[in-house]
């Protein structure tokens, strides 16, 4: 199948991000002598980033499809008559705030944090951590974040757009990058913050679920900013042993029988 230009350059810019992001860490590493080849690093990069990804990515376009030829609201072309930049960032914030809610709600929800625990079972944060997560979680946001941009009528540029930027964005804050925003934090959501998100601290339980945007921890009143130069994270991970290794393992694990 041959890629659209928006969509060449969507891949282009994920893969050239990777790469960016591995030399990195090897330049400024938050936690130094964490090696790029991580327990799990296998089964993240090639069951996680590449195959579930594909498949979701084909199951979740003809969800899409399927709902836009029951519904035919893109017809109605609701937002066509914007400027892509402006339809990129309409999309970018609606979803990233509907992220937030569902994200408090899969640490509040025993049933929901099923299928958020394997995001949380990566023992070290980095680059490409994030990618782990359960297919049914990534089915319902995914499918949450696509359908509106084609059932609104947006321009065809702005779903590889907003894909390159969700998929930079998620490998830049789980990235082990000795990196300080400053005032920006208040706003744009980076490592510094997300970190503590995966760590067992007790104190940074409950904390930091935004993703690009921090400026909805500090709004809603779950931001945790601590002197990370001073005190780092004890650990990274499930506070609970057992989580299993295997791609296989670790999606059947949500189902299993629990007392």
């Amino acid at each position: 199948m041959q890629l659209t230009p928006a969509e060449a350059w969507s891949f282009g810019a994920i893969a050239a991000s990777a790469i960016a992001f591995v030399l990195l860490e090897r330049r400024l590493p938050y936690r130094p002598g964490q090696g790029v080849f991580r327990p799990g690093f296998v089964t993240d990069l090639v069951w996680y980033a590449a195959i579930q990804s594909w498949a979701l990515g084909v199951l979740i376009g003809r969800l899409i499809a399927a709902l836009d030829g029951a519904t035919e609201l893109s017809r109605l072309a609701l937002v066509s008559g914007w400027p892509v930049g402006v339809q990129v960032l309409f999309f970018v914030v609606t979803h990233d705030l509907y992220i937030y809610g569902m994200h408090r709600l899969q640490h509040a929800v025993p049933f929901l944090w099923r299928f958020h625990e394997a995001h949380h079972s990566v023992p070290e944060v980095d680059w490409l951590s994030g990618v782990r997560s359960h297919p049914l979680e990534i089915l319902v946001n995914q499918t949450v974040e696509f359908a509106p941009i084609v059932l609104l009528g947006a321009a065809p540029a702005v779903a590889p757009v907003k894909a390159a930027i969700s998929a930079i964005w998620g490998m830049y804050i789980h990235a082990n990058l000795d990196v300080r925003m400053g005032a920006l934090q208040r706003v744009l959501n980076g490592p510094e913050m997300h970190r503590w998100h995966h760590a067992t601290d007790a104190e940074s339980q409950g904390k930091n679920f935004a993703t690009k945007l921090a400026v909805w921890d500090w709004l809603f009143g779950t931001a945790w900013l601590p002197d990370t130069q001073r005190r780092k994270p004890m650990r990274y991970g499930l506070s609970e042993p057992g989580f299993p290794d295997g791609y296989v393992a670790q999606v059947a694990w949500a189902f299993r029988n629990r007392p």
